[in-house]
Protein backbone atom coordinates (compact mmCIF):
# COMPACT_ATOMS: atom_id res chain seq x y z
CA UNK A 1 0.00 0.00 0.00
CA UNK A 2 1.22 3.18 -1.03
CA UNK A 3 1.82 5.80 1.65
CA UNK A 4 -0.17 8.65 2.31
CA UNK A 5 1.47 11.85 1.27
CA UNK A 6 -0.54 14.29 3.21
CA UNK A 7 0.51 15.93 6.16
CA UNK A 8 0.03 14.49 9.51
CA UNK A 9 -3.00 16.08 11.17
CA UNK A 10 -3.96 16.28 14.53
CA UNK A 11 -7.43 16.35 15.72
CA UNK A 12 -9.95 17.10 18.61
CA UNK A 13 -11.11 13.13 19.60
CA UNK A 14 -13.73 12.20 21.98
CA UNK A 15 -13.68 8.77 23.73
CA UNK A 16 -16.80 6.91 24.87
CA UNK A 17 -15.65 4.87 27.80
CA UNK A 18 -12.78 4.13 29.93
CA UNK A 19 -12.46 0.49 30.38
CA UNK A 20 -9.52 -1.67 28.34
CA UNK A 21 -10.50 -0.58 25.29
CA UNK A 22 -11.19 3.42 26.23
CA UNK A 23 -7.62 3.22 27.96
CA UNK A 24 -5.72 1.91 24.65
CA UNK A 25 -7.62 4.25 22.49
CA UNK A 26 -6.93 7.13 24.20
CA UNK A 27 -2.88 6.02 24.50
CA UNK A 28 -2.62 5.70 20.94
CA UNK A 29 -4.05 8.91 19.93
CA UNK A 30 -2.60 11.03 21.86
CA UNK A 31 1.04 9.22 21.21
CA UNK A 32 -0.20 10.09 17.50
CA UNK A 33 -0.85 14.07 18.23
CA UNK A 34 -4.27 14.26 18.88
CA UNK A 35 -6.10 16.27 21.48
CA UNK A 36 -8.06 13.40 23.57
CA UNK A 37 -10.96 13.70 26.19
CA UNK A 38 -12.52 10.04 27.72
CA UNK A 39 -15.91 10.31 29.23
CA UNK A 40 -16.55 7.77 31.98
CA UNK A 41 -19.80 7.45 33.86
CA UNK A 42 -17.67 5.68 36.39
CA UNK A 43 -15.27 6.98 39.16
CA UNK A 44 -12.69 4.94 37.84
CA UNK A 45 -10.90 3.60 35.24
CA UNK A 46 -11.44 -0.54 34.09
CA UNK A 47 -14.91 -0.96 32.73
CA UNK A 48 -16.34 -3.88 32.79
CA UNK A 49 -13.95 -5.42 35.14
CA UNK A 50 -15.03 -3.25 38.36
CA UNK A 51 -16.28 -5.69 40.63
CA UNK A 52 -19.48 -4.14 42.66
CA UNK A 53 -22.41 -6.62 44.52
CA UNK A 54 -24.55 -3.84 43.47
CA UNK A 55 -27.08 -5.76 41.22
CA UNK A 56 -30.18 -4.54 39.15
CA UNK A 57 -33.49 -4.10 40.79
CA UNK A 58 -34.99 -6.03 37.86
CA UNK A 59 -33.03 -9.42 37.50
CA UNK A 60 -33.77 -9.79 34.09
CA UNK A 61 -32.45 -6.17 33.16
CA UNK A 62 -35.33 -5.76 31.07
CA UNK A 63 -36.92 -2.62 32.61
CA UNK A 64 -35.66 0.26 30.47
CA UNK A 65 -36.17 2.63 33.53
CA UNK A 66 -33.98 0.08 36.07
CA UNK A 67 -30.97 1.79 37.30
CA UNK A 68 -28.40 0.37 35.16
CA UNK A 69 -24.94 -1.51 37.02
CA UNK A 70 -22.38 -1.52 34.45
CA UNK A 71 -20.58 -4.54 35.58
CA UNK A 72 -21.19 -8.39 34.58
CA UNK A 73 -18.34 -9.24 36.72
CA UNK A 74 -19.22 -12.11 39.80
CA UNK A 75 -17.20 -12.86 42.72
CA UNK A 76 -15.55 -16.29 41.75
CA UNK A 77 -14.65 -14.68 38.27
CA UNK A 78 -11.25 -15.51 37.08
CA UNK A 79 -10.23 -14.89 33.31
CA UNK A 80 -10.33 -17.85 31.12
CA UNK A 81 -6.91 -16.77 29.12
CA UNK A 82 -3.20 -16.92 30.68
CA UNK A 83 -2.55 -13.54 31.42
CA UNK A 84 0.76 -14.05 29.05
CA UNK A 85 -0.97 -13.34 26.38
CA UNK A 86 -4.26 -10.91 27.46
CA UNK A 87 -1.82 -8.54 27.78
CA UNK A 88 -1.74 -4.84 25.64
CA UNK A 89 1.64 -5.92 23.69
CA UNK A 90 4.09 -2.99 25.05
CA UNK A 91 2.86 -3.53 28.84
CA UNK A 92 3.02 -7.03 29.52
CA UNK A 93 0.27 -8.47 32.31
CA UNK A 94 3.33 -9.99 34.41
CA UNK A 95 2.62 -11.28 38.03
CA UNK A 96 3.28 -8.09 40.35
CA UNK A 97 2.40 -9.29 43.46
CA UNK A 98 5.62 -8.46 45.06
CA UNK A 99 4.31 -4.71 44.64
CA UNK A 100 1.10 -5.20 46.26
CA UNK A 101 0.27 -8.20 48.62
CA UNK A 102 -3.51 -7.29 47.28
CA UNK A 103 -2.19 -8.79 43.92
CA UNK A 104 -3.06 -11.90 42.62
CA UNK A 105 0.28 -13.88 41.43
CA UNK A 106 -1.75 -16.66 39.83
CA UNK A 107 -1.25 -17.05 35.81
CA UNK A 108 -5.24 -16.96 35.12
CA UNK A 109 -5.95 -14.62 37.64
CA UNK A 110 -9.03 -12.88 39.19
CA UNK A 111 -11.22 -9.80 37.85
CA UNK A 112 -9.36 -7.96 40.84
CA UNK A 113 -5.49 -8.29 39.22
CA UNK A 114 -7.14 -7.87 35.91
CA UNK A 115 -8.59 -4.16 36.98
CA UNK A 116 -5.29 -3.42 39.14
CA UNK A 117 -3.64 -4.16 35.64
CA UNK A 118 -5.70 -1.58 33.63
CA UNK A 119 -5.09 1.07 36.38
CA UNK A 120 -1.33 0.42 35.89
CA UNK A 121 -1.46 0.80 32.42
CA UNK A 122 -3.30 3.97 32.82
CA UNK A 123 -0.94 5.41 35.87
CA UNK A 124 2.08 4.39 33.59
CA UNK A 125 0.74 5.94 30.42
CA UNK A 126 -1.09 8.97 32.06
CA UNK A 127 -3.99 8.25 30.37
CA UNK A 128 -6.35 9.30 33.91
CA UNK A 129 -5.97 12.99 33.27
CA UNK A 130 -7.87 12.76 30.20
CA UNK A 131 -10.48 11.24 31.88
CA UNK A 132 -13.95 13.08 32.67
CA UNK A 133 -14.93 11.05 35.55
CA UNK A 134 -18.45 10.49 36.40
CA UNK A 135 -19.84 11.75 33.43
CA UNK A 136 -22.72 10.58 31.47
CA UNK A 137 -22.72 10.70 27.60
CA UNK A 138 -26.38 12.12 26.50
CA UNK A 139 -25.70 12.08 22.86
CA UNK A 140 -23.55 11.43 19.98
CA UNK A 141 -24.63 12.83 16.73
CA UNK A 142 -23.22 14.40 13.39
CA UNK A 143 -22.89 17.94 14.31
CA UNK A 144 -24.54 18.91 10.59
CA UNK A 145 -24.10 23.05 11.10
CA UNK A 146 -20.30 22.27 12.01
CA UNK A 147 -18.99 21.00 8.33
CA UNK A 148 -17.91 17.81 7.20
CA UNK A 149 -17.00 15.04 10.04
CA UNK A 150 -17.90 17.13 12.82
CA UNK A 151 -19.66 15.05 15.96
CA UNK A 152 -21.71 16.98 18.90
CA UNK A 153 -21.66 15.36 22.48
CA UNK A 154 -24.06 16.13 25.10
CA UNK A 155 -23.17 15.16 28.55
CA UNK A 156 -23.53 15.60 32.04
CA UNK A 157 -21.60 15.40 35.02
CA UNK A 158 -22.09 16.08 38.88
CA UNK A 159 -25.14 14.19 39.27
CA UNK A 160 -26.66 16.04 36.34
CA UNK A 161 -25.89 19.36 37.07
CA UNK A 162 -22.90 19.95 35.31
CA UNK A 163 -24.76 19.72 31.47
CA UNK A 164 -21.99 20.33 28.52
CA UNK A 165 -22.88 20.38 24.61
CA UNK A 166 -19.50 20.15 22.75
CA UNK A 167 -18.04 19.91 19.41
CA UNK A 168 -15.30 17.31 18.87
CA UNK A 169 -13.78 16.63 15.24
CA UNK A 170 -14.15 13.11 15.61
CA UNK A 171 -15.66 10.14 18.07
CA UNK A 172 -13.98 6.82 19.06
CA UNK A 173 -16.90 4.38 20.72
CA UNK A 174 -15.21 2.24 23.67
CA UNK A 175 -18.27 1.23 25.78
CA UNK A 176 -18.51 -2.75 25.97
CA UNK A 177 -20.65 -5.11 25.40
CA UNK A 178 -21.52 -6.74 28.51
CA UNK A 179 -23.92 -4.54 29.98
CA UNK A 180 -27.57 -5.07 27.99
CA UNK A 181 -28.27 -8.61 28.29
CA UNK A 182 -29.97 -10.95 25.69
CA UNK A 183 -32.32 -13.26 26.85
CA UNK A 184 -33.52 -17.07 25.15
CA UNK A 185 -37.27 -17.57 24.32
CA UNK A 186 -38.79 -20.05 26.33
CA UNK A 187 -41.98 -21.04 25.29
CA UNK A 188 -44.62 -20.99 28.30
CA UNK A 189 -42.49 -18.33 30.43
CA UNK A 190 -45.27 -15.80 31.10
CA UNK A 191 -46.92 -18.30 33.40
CA UNK A 192 -44.67 -20.15 34.73
CA UNK A 193 -43.79 -19.35 38.78
CA UNK A 194 -40.35 -19.57 39.23
CA UNK A 195 -37.74 -16.42 39.33
CA UNK A 196 -36.33 -15.49 36.21
CA UNK A 197 -32.92 -13.56 35.99
CA UNK A 198 -30.12 -13.19 33.73
CA UNK A 199 -25.96 -13.76 34.59
CA UNK A 200 -25.13 -9.79 34.06
CA UNK A 201 -27.01 -9.65 38.01
CA UNK A 202 -25.59 -12.64 39.30
CA UNK A 203 -22.69 -12.51 42.41
CA UNK A 204 -22.64 -14.87 44.96
CA UNK A 205 -23.67 -18.59 44.67
CA UNK A 206 -25.30 -18.14 48.45
CA UNK A 207 -28.34 -17.22 47.32
CA UNK A 208 -29.11 -20.54 45.51
CA UNK A 209 -28.59 -22.88 48.89
CA UNK A 210 -30.41 -25.85 48.16
CA UNK A 211 -32.25 -24.53 45.39
CA UNK A 212 -33.13 -27.02 41.74
CA UNK A 213 -31.24 -23.92 39.23
CA UNK A 214 -31.41 -24.02 35.41
CA UNK A 215 -28.61 -22.39 33.65
CA UNK A 216 -29.07 -21.31 29.58
CA UNK A 217 -26.14 -21.31 27.94
CA UNK A 218 -22.89 -22.79 26.71
CA UNK A 219 -20.36 -19.99 27.20
CA UNK A 220 -17.41 -19.08 30.08
CA UNK A 221 -20.01 -17.88 32.05
CA UNK A 222 -23.25 -20.91 32.31
CA UNK A 223 -20.05 -22.88 32.25
CA UNK A 224 -18.53 -21.02 35.46
CA UNK A 225 -21.18 -20.03 37.01
CA UNK A 226 -23.45 -23.71 37.08
CA UNK A 227 -19.63 -25.06 38.71
CA UNK A 228 -19.88 -22.16 41.40
CA UNK A 229 -23.68 -22.69 42.03
CA UNK A 230 -23.19 -26.59 42.01
CA UNK A 231 -21.31 -26.29 46.09
CA UNK A 232 -24.55 -25.16 47.35
CA UNK A 233 -27.67 -26.18 45.42
CA UNK A 234 -30.11 -28.82 45.35
CA UNK A 235 -29.54 -29.16 41.76
CA UNK A 236 -27.94 -27.48 38.34
CA UNK A 237 -29.13 -28.06 35.32
CA UNK A 238 -27.71 -26.30 32.18
CA UNK A 239 -29.44 -26.34 28.93
CA UNK A 240 -27.87 -25.24 25.60
CA UNK A 241 -29.68 -23.88 22.19
CA UNK A 242 -26.64 -25.74 20.44
CA UNK A 243 -26.72 -29.01 22.18
CA UNK A 244 -28.04 -31.92 20.33
CA UNK A 245 -31.92 -32.67 21.26
CA UNK A 246 -31.03 -36.21 22.73
CA UNK A 247 -28.39 -34.55 25.84
CA UNK A 248 -28.45 -35.65 28.83
CA UNK A 249 -24.60 -35.44 30.13
CA UNK A 250 -23.90 -35.45 34.04
CA UNK A 251 -20.97 -33.58 34.98
CA UNK A 252 -17.39 -34.85 36.08
CA UNK A 253 -16.65 -34.06 40.18
CA UNK A 254 -20.03 -33.21 40.46
CA UNK A 255 -23.17 -35.41 41.53
CA UNK A 256 -25.45 -32.47 40.99
CA UNK A 257 -24.69 -30.69 37.96
CA UNK A 258 -26.08 -32.05 34.64
CA UNK A 259 -26.21 -30.55 30.58
CA UNK A 260 -29.06 -31.08 28.75
CA UNK A 261 -30.44 -30.01 25.47
CA UNK A 262 -32.36 -26.85 25.63
CA UNK A 263 -35.56 -26.02 27.11
CA UNK A 264 -38.57 -27.28 25.27
CA UNK A 265 -41.05 -25.50 27.30
CA UNK A 266 -42.09 -24.23 30.82
CA UNK A 267 -45.49 -24.91 32.64
CA UNK A 268 -47.39 -23.12 34.94
CA UNK A 269 -46.60 -25.37 37.95
CA UNK A 270 -42.63 -24.79 38.31
CA UNK A 271 -41.97 -27.93 35.93
CA UNK A 272 -39.44 -27.57 33.40
CA UNK A 273 -38.99 -29.83 29.80
CA UNK A 274 -35.93 -30.31 27.70
CA UNK A 275 -35.84 -31.56 24.86
CA UNK A 276 -34.23 -34.75 25.83
CA UNK A 277 -37.69 -35.78 27.39
CA UNK A 278 -36.56 -34.75 31.16
CA UNK A 279 -38.62 -32.45 33.05
CA UNK A 280 -37.88 -31.26 36.58
CA UNK A 281 -39.15 -28.65 38.98
CA UNK A 282 -37.18 -25.76 39.01
CA UNK A 283 -36.91 -23.00 41.27
CA UNK A 284 -34.81 -20.51 38.99
CA UNK A 285 -33.77 -19.75 35.52
CA UNK A 286 -30.51 -17.93 34.51
CA UNK A 287 -30.09 -16.76 31.61
CA UNK A 288 -26.08 -16.87 30.75
CA UNK A 289 -27.15 -15.66 27.17
CA UNK A 290 -24.75 -13.08 26.30
CA UNK A 291 -25.50 -9.33 25.81
CA UNK A 292 -26.57 -7.34 23.15
CA UNK A 293 -24.14 -4.24 21.21
CA UNK A 294 -25.89 -1.17 22.55
CA UNK A 295 -25.30 2.57 22.03
CA UNK A 296 -28.42 4.20 23.24
CA UNK A 297 -26.30 7.76 22.87
CA UNK A 298 -25.84 7.42 19.11
CA UNK A 299 -27.68 9.33 16.50
CA UNK A 300 -26.58 8.62 13.07
CA UNK A 301 -29.85 8.53 11.46
CA UNK A 302 -30.22 5.32 10.34
CA UNK A 303 -26.68 4.58 9.20
CA UNK A 304 -25.39 2.83 11.99
CA UNK A 305 -27.58 -0.27 13.33
CA UNK A 306 -28.06 -2.99 15.24
CA UNK A 307 -29.50 -5.65 13.48
CA UNK A 308 -29.83 -9.30 15.44
CA UNK A 309 -26.68 -8.24 17.23
CA UNK A 310 -24.82 -7.30 14.34
CA UNK A 311 -23.69 -3.66 14.49
CA UNK A 312 -23.46 -2.55 10.59
CA UNK A 313 -21.97 -1.24 8.31
CA UNK A 314 -18.75 -1.84 9.76
CA UNK A 315 -15.58 -1.80 7.76
CA UNK A 316 -13.37 -4.01 9.45
CA UNK A 317 -15.12 -4.18 12.57
CA UNK A 318 -14.09 -0.95 13.35
CA UNK A 319 -15.15 2.47 10.62
CA UNK A 320 -18.54 2.64 9.63
CA UNK A 321 -18.43 4.03 6.05
CA UNK A 322 -20.63 6.96 6.28
CA UNK A 323 -18.71 8.54 8.96
CA UNK A 324 -15.09 7.12 8.73
CA UNK A 325 -12.79 8.05 9.81
CA UNK A 326 -14.55 10.76 11.86
CA UNK A 327 -16.31 8.16 13.97
CA UNK A 328 -15.27 4.20 14.92
CA UNK A 329 -15.45 1.45 17.44
CA UNK A 330 -12.89 -0.24 19.67
CA UNK A 331 -13.62 -3.95 20.55
CA UNK A 332 -16.41 -4.80 18.65
CA UNK A 333 -14.90 -8.48 17.62
CA UNK A 334 -15.78 -11.03 20.18
CA UNK A 335 -14.65 -14.84 20.97
CA UNK A 336 -11.00 -13.20 20.91
CA UNK A 337 -8.29 -12.04 22.84
CA UNK A 338 -9.24 -8.52 23.62
CA UNK A 339 -6.58 -6.10 24.67
CA UNK A 340 -4.03 -6.34 22.14
CA UNK A 341 -6.68 -6.22 19.83
CA UNK A 342 -7.99 -3.33 20.90
CA UNK A 343 -4.37 -1.95 21.00
CA UNK A 344 -3.96 -2.50 17.17
CA UNK A 345 -7.09 -1.27 16.25
CA UNK A 346 -6.49 2.12 18.05
CA UNK A 347 -3.40 2.24 16.30
CA UNK A 348 -5.51 1.89 13.16
CA UNK A 349 -7.80 4.21 14.17
CA UNK A 350 -4.93 7.19 15.34
CA UNK A 351 -3.31 6.80 12.06
CA UNK A 352 -5.62 7.05 9.45
CA UNK A 353 -7.23 10.07 11.80
CA UNK A 354 -3.88 12.09 11.56
CA UNK A 355 -4.16 10.77 7.45
CA UNK A 356 -0.93 8.87 8.06
CA UNK A 357 -2.73 5.54 7.01
CA UNK A 358 -5.13 5.95 3.69
CA UNK A 359 -8.65 4.19 3.90
CA UNK A 360 -10.43 2.78 0.84
CA UNK A 361 -13.29 4.99 -0.32
CA UNK A 362 -16.79 4.24 1.03
CA UNK A 363 -17.90 2.53 -2.13
CA UNK A 364 -14.79 -0.30 -1.42
CA UNK A 365 -15.28 -0.25 2.05
CA UNK A 366 -18.80 -1.30 1.61
CA UNK A 367 -17.88 -3.68 -0.89
CA UNK A 368 -15.93 -5.23 1.33
CA UNK A 369 -18.82 -5.49 4.19
CA UNK A 370 -21.43 -6.51 0.97
CA UNK A 371 -18.86 -9.88 0.63
CA UNK A 372 -18.38 -10.65 4.42
CA UNK A 373 -21.75 -10.86 4.64
CA UNK A 374 -22.29 -12.95 1.89
CA UNK A 375 -19.24 -15.10 2.75
CA UNK A 376 -21.25 -15.79 6.36
CA UNK A 377 -24.69 -15.80 4.84
CA UNK A 378 -23.02 -18.84 2.27
CA UNK A 379 -21.61 -20.15 5.19
CA UNK A 380 -24.61 -20.52 7.16
CA UNK A 381 -23.26 -18.41 9.85
CA UNK A 382 -26.53 -16.85 11.89
CA UNK A 383 -26.40 -12.81 11.79
CA UNK A 384 -25.90 -12.42 15.52
CA UNK A 385 -22.49 -14.17 14.53
CA UNK A 386 -20.77 -11.11 12.30
CA UNK A 387 -18.06 -10.24 14.86
CA UNK A 388 -17.64 -13.36 16.51
CA UNK A 389 -14.33 -14.59 15.08
CA UNK A 390 -12.10 -17.37 16.92
CA UNK A 391 -9.24 -18.69 15.04
CA UNK A 392 -9.86 -16.25 12.51
CA UNK A 393 -9.04 -12.82 15.04
CA UNK A 394 -5.24 -14.00 14.17
CA UNK A 395 -5.69 -13.35 10.39
CA UNK A 396 -7.66 -10.00 11.22
CA UNK A 397 -5.32 -8.89 14.14
CA UNK A 398 -1.74 -9.57 11.35
CA UNK A 399 -4.36 -7.20 8.95
CA UNK A 400 -4.42 -4.46 11.26
CA UNK A 401 -0.50 -4.65 11.98
CA UNK A 402 0.07 -4.41 8.56
CA UNK A 403 -1.61 -1.21 7.99
CA UNK A 404 0.19 -0.10 10.71
CA UNK A 405 3.19 -0.79 9.91
CA UNK A 406 3.74 -3.29 13.58
CA UNK A 407 4.81 -6.60 13.55
CA UNK A 408 2.02 -9.64 13.30
CA UNK A 409 0.84 -11.33 16.83
CA UNK A 410 3.51 -13.37 18.37
CA UNK A 411 3.34 -16.82 17.38
CA UNK A 412 3.68 -17.81 21.30
CA UNK A 413 0.67 -15.83 22.18
CA UNK A 414 -1.47 -17.68 19.33
CA UNK A 415 -0.18 -20.67 20.80
CA UNK A 416 -1.20 -19.97 24.16
CA UNK A 417 -4.74 -19.02 23.10
CA UNK A 418 -5.26 -22.05 20.78
CA UNK A 419 -3.66 -24.89 23.42
CA UNK A 420 -5.50 -22.80 26.41
CA UNK A 421 -8.53 -23.30 23.99
CA UNK A 422 -8.09 -27.30 24.55
CA UNK A 423 -7.18 -27.52 27.84
CA UNK A 424 -10.67 -25.52 28.49
CA UNK A 425 -12.77 -28.44 26.81
CA UNK A 426 -10.77 -31.42 28.27
CA UNK A 427 -10.46 -30.37 31.53
CA UNK A 428 -12.90 -27.36 32.59
CA UNK A 429 -12.29 -28.07 36.10
CA UNK A 430 -8.62 -27.92 36.32
CA UNK A 431 -7.69 -25.97 33.14
CA UNK A 432 -6.87 -22.37 35.00
CA UNK A 433 -4.01 -24.32 37.51
CA UNK A 434 -2.52 -26.76 36.16
CA UNK A 435 0.17 -25.99 32.56
CA UNK A 436 2.31 -27.71 30.48
CA UNK A 437 3.21 -25.00 28.45
CA UNK A 438 6.34 -23.82 30.21
CA UNK A 439 8.01 -23.35 26.23
CA UNK A 440 5.58 -20.61 25.27
CA UNK A 441 5.72 -18.78 28.70
CA UNK A 442 9.36 -18.79 28.23
CA UNK A 443 9.31 -17.15 24.76
CA UNK A 444 6.63 -14.78 26.29
CA UNK A 445 9.09 -13.63 28.51
CA UNK A 446 11.61 -13.20 26.22
CA UNK A 447 9.52 -10.53 24.35
CA UNK A 448 8.33 -8.47 26.93
CA UNK A 449 12.33 -7.93 28.25
CA UNK A 450 12.03 -5.99 25.25
CA UNK A 451 9.95 -3.86 27.15
CA UNK A 452 11.60 -3.03 30.17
Amino acid sequence: MAPSLSPIRSHHVAIIGAGAAGLVAARELRREGHSVVVFERQKQVGGTWIYTDHTEPDPLSVDPTRSVVHSSVYGSLRTNLPRECMGYRDFPFVDRSGVSESRDPRRIPSHGEVLAYLQDFAKEFAVEEMVRFETSVLKVAPAADEGTGKWRIESTANEKRDRRDEIYDAVVVCNGHYIEPRLAEIPGISSWPGKEMHSHNYRVPEPFKDQVVVLIGNSASADDISRDIARVAKEVHVAGRSNAADTFIKRSGYSNLWMHSMIERVHEDGSVLFQNGKMISVDVIMHCTGYKYHFPFLETNGSVTVDDNRVGPLYKDVFPPAFAPWLSFVGIPWKVVPFPMFELQSKWIAGVLSGRIPLPSKEDMMKDIKTLYSTLEAEGIAKRYTHQMGITQFEYSNWLASQCGCPETEEWRKEMYLTTGMRKRAYPETYRDEWDDHRLVSQAYQDFSLYK
